[in-house]
């Protein structure tokens, strides 16, 4: 994981993947433990942060996906009338 003083992108300007990768470099330093109060809290906040962003944009696909299989019934637009 980067320095916890060194600048980190706005978390909203993230993809999934980049939430996803850094949620899990969080995880990891808040297990291994041998953080002061505060820097915990911040990781902590951070990762609350992520862990949003990537529902988010989980969210999104979803919408995308459920859209496009509602329309997959929809017969094509021919232009002729059958019968």
């Amino acid at each position: 994981m980067t320095s916890p003083d060194a600048p980190r992108p706005d978390v909203n300007t993230l993809d999934y993947e980049q939430a996803r990768d850094e949620l899990a470099e969080v995880v990891r330093a808040l297990e291994v433990g041998g953080l002061g109060l505060d820097e915990s809290v911040a990781l902590w906040e951070r990762g609350e942060a992520l862990a949003r962003r990537c529902e988010e944009q989980l969210a999104g696909a979803r919408d995308r996906v459920r859209s496009v299989l509602e329309h997959a019934d929809d017969p094509p637009d021919s232009g002729s009338a059958t019968g």
